[in-house]
């Protein structure tokens, strides 16, 4: 069996967060960078994060292949009251 690259898996993982029923999730990219896929984008929660990062390597089915999550979360903001 052929291993799959980087390349090979993006288009599949950038059409499957833009399918996701979370509609966060289908603003996000996916993008190949030096071997691997890189997340980016932002959502509400750290939950969200998870969600997109674990979709993505499901398509990987094994292969080594780095996965860098550089999506943001700006929902869960801290705020210091007066």
């Amino acid at each position: 069996m052929a291993e799959r690259s980087a390349e090979d898996i993006q288009p599949r993982a950038q059409l499957a967060l833009a399918g996701s029923p979370i509609c966060e999730l289908r603003e996000l990219r996916v993008e190949p960078l030096d071997g691997g896929l890189v997340l980016s984008g932002a959502v509400s929660s750290f939950y969200h994060k998870q969600l997109a990062q674990e979709a993505v390597r499901a398509l990987c089915n094994g292969e080594d292949i780095d996965l860098v999550n550089a999506i943001r979360v700006h929902g869960n903001q801290v705020q210091d009251f007066p």
